[in-house]
């Protein structure tokens, strides 16, 4: 079966097509600027061919069309035609609380994605417009649906409700949900298997840190508690978003700037984090930099960055009751040996010792602890381009076995 994942941004459009006979992705591809001037579209063979193109992109329906054009091209594509596309995984930011896994796209479920524009409207209407365009171009061909939030929804209620009036989870959904998912539970897989122990007995922290940011407790492969919230906006410190702050904070600046509700969500979402303290980049590559040439701005962003996820990985310890393993995972975990450093600096009483020659790797998958270490320590590079396709062949060929069994 060869899937095709697909992960549609507001403008952008990002795909993988992965041969799940061995699990093998066959090409990489990206479609910026849709509909805006100068679209392109790029895309890479795993045996390092590149086709780069600009063309007029004005809707996702056409981003797609040239996605097929890349796939089947004659001298760079990797497949002869569009039936030798199995399924499609989309990746879909919010399912709500009505989708605790995975779900076969239909009537039903494209009604419920859009039920949760309102709470994701960034991320849902593009999700959906991706959704739509591979219905028009590949009518008949099974899609999934992998959601952000599904991972999240064994979190109990005691830790996803927030202590506001309880008529506003009622009525408008207002509770913790976890975003992430994808990547938390590929790394939670992998880190038991690593650990050598069943996914069913081990207790893990993973941290996902990359401009956005989040950690998740993970007891026996189920999530009990992570740092996002009803938005990605709550948790720890990010690239460019403030984390958990005082709620007051939010009337109090609107009235000193003279600031809109929409005003202040741009701030918090996009003017704060480590961008906002140092006033230089959300890159930390960059901060890394100035850091190291004095500049006390770009190291407090640090510090602050560093400081947030050591206190949730000591709350989670306390919420786990005990941990095997602490995983680091995305841009900034699996690349920043500074930045893991400063985080795991300060936790050797809870038995956390890292190796330092092992710690310098970058985008590797190794354990960067010490043999005596009493938690383990676990970089993996996330891939949730194949989780996403592991879940499709599996809905897609279940219900196909379902169908096969059903008396004509």
């Amino acid at each position: 079966m060869k899937v095709l994942v697909i992960n549609a941004g507001s403008s952008s459009l990002k795909y993988q097509l992965i041969d799940m006979s061995n699990e093998s992705p066959l090409a990489v591809g990206l479609c910026e600027r849709i509909g805006i001037d100068n679209s392109i579209i790029t895309q890479k063979r795993f045996d390092g061919k590149k086709l780069e193109k600009q063309t007029d992109l004005p809707t996702h329906k056409i981003a797609l069309e040239e996605v097929v054009k890349a796939l089947t091209d004659s001298e760079f594509g990797v497949i002869k035609d569009m039936t030798e596309i199995n399924a499609v995984g989309h990746r879909v930011v919010h399912g709500g609380e009505k989708f605790t896994a995975s779900a076969l796209i239909d009537e039903g479920v494209e009604k419920a994605i859009k039920d949760c524009f309102e709470l994701a409207p960034l991320h849902n209407p593009p999700n959906m417009m991706g959704i739509e365009a591979c219905a028009e171009i590949m009518p008949g061909t099974p899609m999934v649906a992998v959601f952000d939030t599904a991972f999240h929804q064994t979190i109990p209620k005691y830790a996803f409700m927030y202590a506001l009036p309880y008529s506003l989870y009622e009525k408008h959904g207002v509770r913790k949900y976890g975003f992430h998912g994808t990547s938390h539970m590929y790394v939670t897989k992998r880190a038991a298997a690593m650990l050598g122990k069943p996914l069913e007995e081990t207790k893990i922290i993973t941290c996902h840190l990359g401009n956005g940011s989040s950690i998740t407790a993970v007891k026996g492969g189920k999530s009990v508690e992570t740092t996002m919230g009803f938005t990605p906006l709550e948790g720890v410190c990010m690239g460019t978003r403030c984390g958990s702050i005082d709620p007051a904070v939010v009337p109090f600046v609107m009235e000193k700037e003279g600031l809109s509700s929409r005003e202040i969500d741009t701030l918090m979402n996009k003017k704060s984090g480590v961008l906002g303290v140092s006033g230089i980049s959300n890159d930390f590559r960059d901060l890394d930099e100035a850091a190291s040439h004095g500049n006390e701005k770009a190291e407090l962003a640090l510090e602050i960055f560093a400081y947030k996820i050591k206190k949730v990985i000591g709350e989670y310890t306390a919420v786990l009751d005990g941990v095997d393993a602490i995983v680091f995972t995305a841009g900034i975990g699996e690349n920043s040996a500074s930045i893991r450093k400063r985080i795991l600096s300060g936790l050797e009483g809870f038995g956390i010792k890292i190796d330092e020659e092992k710690n310098k790797i970058r985008g590797q998958e190794v354990d960067i602890s010490t043999p005596d270490s009493k938690i383990k320590v676990l970089v993996i590079p996330t891939n949730e381009e194949l989780s996403i396709a592991r879940d499709t062949k599996e809905i897609v060929e279940t219900e196909a076995k379902l169908r096969s069994s059903v008396p004509v």
